[in-house]
């Protein structure tokens, strides 16, 4: 999945009192929506025209069950994500749209490589946006009963958008998630966050490359990102670090980090009194991040580890940091091989969150602490020699 938003405070997600939740058939399903949607206040005839071709989309749960990407370490899908094409293009885009991304550092304080990082990951510049029905995706995944409270929503939130003539229940297409768009987000986004940046009266994410950007700088605003602040920059760590202390979870000030040998790979860090924390994406033996508040900030935009130090960290080369330093990391455990090692820390009393072969944040911690207990160098990098230990 390339999205999954904010649940919006202003949309209703609790079990509807107008029919099951998910699950059932499917025409019943439809039908209490409508209930629940003319209990809203929408009229009969704005209801019925949104709901007239309602149709589930197997290809849609097809996709859902079918993300085995994010499983990838680190180099090997930052090196499939960021290619010469996307490099070439971020920085021609950043030439062309220039007075858009001015506006946003102005009204946003967010640098134009976030932006343009987004963009390039998500669609390729508006160039594949998806081709899935919007309101078949949303109904299909909140018909199926794996995450409801998140879809279900932002079905009633395109009946917005098509109130105000801003979505078309037959011709809107996009991801197979319900996204929308060049940057791709959910309609709940575009109701809470959409930004008319070209002046056309409409906010039209999939042709308009000024409401697009404009629309996500003003989501990430929202979702709290520091004005003129760094995301993400590059270090080198000494050998003699006490790994115990790095990853997400762990802050120290970046004047405290220097005091303990951490510099710039290049350029200077960030302000000495900004809390940071040490990111290896594959351990002590490959590339290493300072991540400061904002990069916390990628989270909410998208869940998976890998892509959020992904998108970051190619935020940085669009502004001219050079390529990372990989180093030789321990080989990454196979899909299998993780779900083996998240087994035997559930086991041991971790919680890893699901069984599911993607080493994120739950997962990470708990083969730091049990790195730790092991008196291991507890850099949250699984390795075949952890697992065959455990």
């Amino acid at each position: 999945m390339t999205r999954i938003g904010l649940l919006l405070a202003a949309l209703c997600i609790s079990t509807p009192a107008f029919g099951q939740n998910c699950g059932g058939s499917f025409p019943s399903f439809v039908n209490a929506l409508k209930s629940e949607a003319l209990s809203k206040g929408y009229s009969s005839k704005m209801v019925n025209a949104f709901f007239a071709n309602a149709q589930q989309d197997p290809a849609v749960i097809k996709a859902d069950r079918a993300q085995g990407f994010f499983q990838r370490p680190f180099l090997d899908f930052s090196s499939r994500l960021i290619s010469k094409h996307r490099i070439d293009h971020g920085a021609k885009n950043l030439q062309k749209y220039a007075t858009v991304f001015d506006r946003i550092e102005r009204e946003y304080g967010i640098s134009r490589g976030v932006l343009t990082a987004f963009w390039a990951f998500e669609t390729d510049f508006g160039a594949f946006q998806g081709d899935f029905n919007t309101l078949n995706a949303l109904l299909t995944l909140s018909h199926d009963c794996r995450r409801p409270d998140l879809f279900r929503p932002q079905v009633f939130a395109a009946l917005e958008l098509y109130k105000r003539g801003d979505f078309d229940p037959m011709t809107t297409t996009g991801a197979w998630a319900g996204e929308i768009g060049m940057v791709q987000m959910l309609p709940g986004d575009i109701l809470e966050s959409g930004i008319d940046g070209d002046g056309s009266g409409h906010v039209t994410l999939k042709t308009s490359a000024a409401d697009a950007l404009m629309t996500g700088a003003h989501m990430l605003s929202r979702m709290g990102w520091r004005t003129g602040e760094p995301w993400l920059h590059e270090i080198i760590v000494p050998q003699d670090l006490d790994w115990s202390q790095t990853g997400l979870d762990q802050t120290k000030s970046v004047a405290a980090w220097k005091r303990l040998g951490v510099t710039a790979r290049t350029g200077a860090l960030g302000p000495n009194t900004l809390d940071a924390s040490v990111l290896l994406p594959q351990g002590r033996k490959g590339p290493a991040f300072l991540a400061y508040p904002n990069f916390h900030i990628y989270f909410e935009w998208n869940k998976s580890f890998v892509y959020v130090t992904t998108a970051a960290y190619f935020a940085t080369r669009l502004e001219g940091a050079p390529p990372y330093a990989a180093g030789n990391p321990d080989p990454a455990l196979s899909g299998d091989e993780m779900k083996q090692l998240q087994t035997k820390l559930t086991q041991l009393g971790y919680d890893v969150g699901a069984i599911d072969g993607v080493l994120g944040a739950k997962t990470r911690s708990a083969v730091q602490a049990v790195q730790i207990k092991l008196g291991l160098p507890a850099d949250a990098w699984p390795t075949q020699s952890l697992l065959d230990q455990l």
